[in-house]
């Protein structure tokens, strides 16, 4: 039973974290962000146009045609990623009422007592997740990325 709770806690930590919402400033630094992104996208695709125009010596009849081809492909892409996102928010909200249920299940089987100490031991390790989260984050690729880029010696095999 003792490790039904434990794995039953450790897995409701994992999905809480999820739930973190950005602050409004934090949405319009995003917002900014990927406005410059976008910007950053235009500039590159019609730099890449024009390299393509002078590569292949296009005329304009040609270029109007693969500009054309490039809008409907970035609008299904856009039209895709919003159609994951909805479904992202979706399995979202099942997790959620999921907790929930096992929350109010888990809150009629433990005293209150118990309860309030499951509460703690599950908000603790959220806190060691989000510890380990942001140690990955800030040392992200660590020393793989080292390895990838030192210069490998080999001596030939004898």
């Amino acid at each position: 039973m003792k490790k039904l709770v434990l794995g039953i806690a450790l897995s409701l930590g994992t999905f809480a974290m999820a739930q973190q919402t950005p602050t409004p400033q934090r949405q319009e630094e995003m917002k900014q962000k990927r406005a410059e992104m976008q910007q950053r996208n235009d500039e590159k695709r019609a730099q890449h146009l024009a390299q393509m125009e002078k590569d292949l010596a296009l005329n304009k009849s040609q270029v109007a045609q693969i500009k054309a081809i490039q809008d409907r492909n970035q609008a299904e892409r856009k039209a895709e990623m919003q159609r994951n996102q909805e479904m992202r928010k979706q399995k979202m909200q099942v997790m959620q009422k999921k907790r929930q249920d096992m929350d109010n299940e888990m809150r009629q089987i433990l005293t209150p007592d118990q309860y309030a100490k499951w509460e703690a031991k599950k908000k603790a390790n959220m806190e060691k997740r989000k510890e380990k989260m942001q140690d990955r984050k800030g040392n992200f690729g660590g020393m793989k990325g080292k390895r990838m880029h030192q210069k490998i010696d080999r001596q030939p095999a004898n």
